[in-house]
């Protein structure tokens, strides 16, 4: 899903330069808008790259390695994103009203993603017990039976 999101966001982004009210932006604009476009191309590398590391890597009995690079290569990816989709909120909500409002848009944007994307996930995380730690755990004691 997030790649579909990552590659849609990409193209819209690749169109703005073509528009002809992109020779308008401020300096500050057009240096939002290349922070975007590359967190947007960098977040679309990361995210397809797990898919790339499978295909090299299948058959040859490195699941936990696959596994274990795909995760942090989704994480990065999946912080890039959410820098593309600040930076893409500031620069609209810049463009649309004003800098303020940008400003404003972008934190509010900014604070939802932190807390769907890292508060909740590490809550939840919080209060899951850990597999590894019901690898080394005993059985718990049988009842006699009779």
């Amino acid at each position: 899903m997030a790649q579909t999101g990552v590659q849609l966001l990409t193209g819209f982004l690749l169109t703005l330069p073509f528009q002809s009210r992109f020779t308008d932006l401020s300096d500050l604009e057009r240096a939002t808008y290349l922070v975007t476009m590359a967190s947007a191309v960098l977040s679309t590398a990361f995210l397809i790259a797990p898919v790339s590391l499978h295909r090299m890597l299948f058959r040859r009995h490195a699941r936990r390695a696959t596994v274990h690079v795909g995760h942090y290569l989704a994480l990065i990816g999946m912080l890039l994103l959410a820098i593309a989709i600040v930076g893409v909120v500031l620069l609209i909500f810049s463009v649309v009203l004003d800098a303020p409002a940008g400003a404003v848009a972008a934190i509010v944007i900014g604070a939802v993603l932190l807390l769907l994307w890292l508060v909740l996930p590490l809550r939840v995380r919080a209060t899951q017990s850990d597999p590894a730690d019901e690898e080394h755990v005993s059985p718990p004691p049988q009842a006699p039976s009779g």
